[in-house]
């Protein structure tokens, strides 16, 4: 196995791992009331949006390395791309304020579903770059 496949493959790894916290943990916390479990499963996602960035990142990086230059996307891959970005720094953002500040149960319930729906559509939006680059 070359070096290559074997970045990409575990790469991936870190980037599906970190694909099930930012949406399971948000699952988990829409039925989960309780403020100890609601501050885990904060760290949780916050820590699944830091994979997913850090990992996103690593795949471009990896490209560079062997090819010299960063995948060639373009289009809706691009478009694709920028929702992902978007979606990893604004869930980032929520998870932290999870985790820091204390919000009354409404708010925090509307912020774990927004959390869920950027994990979500982050998902969907791989699909589609994957698809279209």
């Amino acid at each position: 196995m070359g070096g290559q496949n074997l970045g990409y493959a575990a790469t991936q790894i870190v980037h599906n791992f970190g694909a099930v916290a930012v949406v399971g943990g948000a699952a988990c916390a829409l039925a989960w009331r309780e403020a100890a479990a609601q501050r885990g499963l904060a760290r949780i996602v916050l820590a699944g949006w830091a994979a997913q960035a850090a990992s996103g990142a690593t795949f471009g990086a990896i490209s560079f390395y062997y090819y010299g230059k960063f995948p060639d996307i373009h289009g809706v891959a691009m478009a694709a791309l920028f929702v992902k970005m978007s979606c990893a720094a604004l869930g980032f953002i929520l998870a932290a304020r999870q985790i820091f500040f204390h919000l009354p149960e409404t708010s925090g319930r509307h912020a774990w579903l927004v959390l869920f729906g950027l994990g979500a559509l982050a998902l969907s939006s791989a699909a589609v770059l994957r698809w279209f680059s």
